[in-house]
């Protein structure tokens, strides 16, 4: 089944998440640091077929690149060379962290668990991608 993964890449960790197979639905999938994450999505790839990535990309107000792009470019670069046949789309992902933190109140988490930044990585990927996917109807 063909998969959408959107991804929220970070110098420490990377949260992904999954589209539905039809493209409409995001699902937060996983936090990995970013040291594996290339490895992570190849041995993904062996069992689903990615058909683009939707990285989130670092913007400032003003909409120009803010401090983390080099590191998202950077990230990019490994990205296209492992994966050459699949596209990649950016997605501004101003305020998906706070977006994240009201999902997860509104969700009735527990403070506790909302303090845990891997939950807050994936579903900030999980916006992204559903930001993409809902420009895309």
């Amino acid at each position: 089944m063909d998969r959408i993964l959107g991804i929220d890449y970070g110098s420490a960790r990377v949260g992904l998440a999954q589209s539905d197979p039809l493209g409409i639905f995001a699902s937060p999938l996983e936090t990995v640091p970013s040291a594996k994450i290339i490895d992570y999505l190849q041995k993904y790839a062996r069992t689903e077929t990615i058909c683009k990535f939707v990285v989130g990309y670092p913007l400032n107000l003003d909409g120009r690149p803010a401090s983390a792009a080099p590191d998202v470019d950077a990230f990019l670069k490994r990205l296209q060379k492992a994966f050459p046949s699949v596209p990649v789309a950016l997605e501004d992902e101003r305020f998906t962290s706070v977006l994240a933190h009201k999902a997860m109140i509104d969700g009735g988490m527990k403070k506790s668990d909302r303090r845990d930044k891997n939950s807050v990585d994936k579903i900030s990927a999980a916006i992204i991608l559903q930001a993409y996917l809902d420009k895309k109807k």
